[in-house]
């Protein structure tokens, strides 16, 4: 199965694609961790990356699809994937296209997790980190015992800049600008799976398997 996981930021992409890979045994590709890895690796691909990254500038297309190129070659994605965070755009999806019609292989389902936008910033800012130990908090769903103060060492918590609802609200902005055409694009190929994403995570796990094991095996 040679899955495309879709979500806005906070709709859990990371932590369903963890869980699949281990259900299926499929490998959990993930652009940044394979654009970190081709750079420790000292990959020609993930040095040029590399000097993008060093000025602070957007690593191209042409480099990121290399890279993704490369790992959908590798022996432990044979028997499937699970790409998470790419494509992002619609000329990526369409470069995908054409690196899978190389290997002789298709995309099988592309999965949309879907989370109204409100609740995504609910979920999103409520996070506070202690500044002692680093230990992570929710406003909703893990709250602290005590209000601003870390129950492991008696730390003062802070909200980051990137939990903040203006960053936050722009992320969702970027996002709806340039991702979410693909849930049109994969739709009128019939490839789009819509997954409720407002639930528990092991609830929207189940809906994901449900899918998958009945609409994704072709």
């Amino acid at each position: 199965m040679d899955l495309i996981l879709l979500g806005p930021p906070g709709a859990g992409k990371g932590t369903q694609a963890k869980m699949m890979a281990d259900r299926w045994e499929i490998p959990q590709v993930s652009t940044g961790d394979i654009l970190r890895a081709a750079v420790k690796e000292g990959r020609p691909l993930g040095l040029e990356a590399k000097s993008f990254m060093d000025r602070g500038e957007l690593v191209p297309d042409r480099v990121v699809i290399g890279i993704i190129g490369e790992r959908l070659e590798e022996k432990d994605a044979a028997g499937g994937f699970i790409l998470d965070g790419f494509p992002r755009t619609i000329p990526q999806a369409e470069a995908l296209q054409e690196i899978l019609a190389g290997l002789g292989r298709k995309i099988s389902c592309v999965l949309s997790i879907e989370v109204e936008e409100e609740k995504l910033v609910v979920r999103l800012t409520g996070r506070r980190i202690c500044r002692n130990c680093g230990q992570s908090y929710h406003l909703v769903f893990n709250p602290p015992a005590r209000d601003g103060i870390c129950g492991r060492c008696g730390g003062d918590l802070y909200q980051r800049d990137d939990d903040k609802e203006e960053t936050i609200r722009q992320r969702l902005t970027v996002y709806r600008e340039q991702t979410q055409p693909l849930v049109g694009f994969y739709e009128s190929k019939n490839l789009l799976k819509r997954i409720d994403g407002s639930d528990s995570k092991e609830k929207i796990f189940s809906g994901i398997v449900e899918v998958v094991e009945s609409d994704c095996r072709g």
